[in-house]
């Protein structure tokens, strides 16, 4: 499905991203510590708040890419975008062998899970020794403007599918500590204006488009499938519309400290004989 008349060459899952002001931070944000891919094996893991889109960018940067997700949802949509499969990842077992990867990319999974060290454990077991773990999650901080304001309005942890509001840069490092990582850095991204209008766009999804679904309670918090952006595609044509202001809005965050990072990132490696010597 084509989601604009412009371009229409293009998948709608790379259309949607053109127009996603937060997974462009995202991306943008995950691929500095990525560097260059060179040869290496990477694996790339989600947990259903994807399309195939980022996996879509992540190749072209470079590297051998394995594709999973914990949700399951949307496989084959995205592996019809990718031309490969999407695998099903159980949160306490990868259908990945031992030390297969050089680097593995854990997007806004560990929210989702009640218990993050068995995950953890297994980006470990099919990490290679020395190999890189980087782990993005929602900065759980309830200082955070942007937290409060979205609590306040209903849009609690449940609503995203979390079962915790997210990390702070140290619980998360404490995280990986106790898999046995070794933290060598962290960052984030989407700031105050990124992600109050992250948080509209949202909003207006899950308590005003989603009111006509029988079953709205939690889940995707967006349209991830070409199904629900047709259904929605009226609603998404005027945020298209719109999209050119929003992106001069979330401009204003260049003016706010990295301590206002909405996203945390932290990089660890799994230990082995140059980390050894760390």
């Amino acid at each position: 499905m084509q989601v604009s008349s412009a371009n229409t060459s293009q998948p709608w899952q790379l259309q949607m991203f053109r127009r996603s002001l937060k997974k462009q931070l995202k991306l943008d944000a995950l691929l500095k510590f990525v560097g260059d891919a060179g040869d290496k094996d990477f694996l790339l893991i989600t947990c259903g708040d994807n399309n195939g889109a980022l996996n879509w960018h992540f190749r072209a940067h470079g590297g051998q890419w394995v594709w999973g997700d914990v949700a399951g949802e949307n496989l084959a949509e995205m592996g019809g975008l990718l031309g490969e499969p999407v695998n099903r990842v159980e949160q306490d077992h990868f259908p990945f062998a031992d030390a297969q990867f050089d680097c593995v990319v854990s997007i806004d999974v560990l929210e989702h899970l009640a218990d993050d060290q068995p995950f953890l454990h297994e980006l470990g077991r099919v990490l290679r020794p020395d190999g890189q773990a980087i782990v993005t999650v929602p900065n759980g901080d309830p200082k955070l403007l942007a937290n409060r304001i979205k609590w306040r309005l209903g849009m609690t942890p449940d609503v995203y599918g979390h079962a915790r509001p997210g990390y702070t840069v140290p619980e998360l490092r404490e995280s990986m500590v106790q898999a046995g990582f070794v933290p060598v850095g962290n960052g984030g991204y989407s700031r105050f204006f990124t992600e109050l209008i992250e948080l509209l766009v949202n909003f207006g999804y899950v308590f005003v488009l989603s009111r006509k679904k029988e079953d709205s309670a939690s889940g995707p918090i967006a349209p991830t499938s070409s199904s629900e952006l047709k259904t929605h595609g009226a609603a998404y044509r005027l945020y298209s519309l719109a999209y050119p202001i929003l992106r001069l809005v979330s401009k204003l965050d260049r003016l706010l400290p990295a301590s206002a990072n909405n996203a945390v990132i932290v990089t660890a490696l799994k230990p082995g004989t140059e980390a050894s010597k760390r």
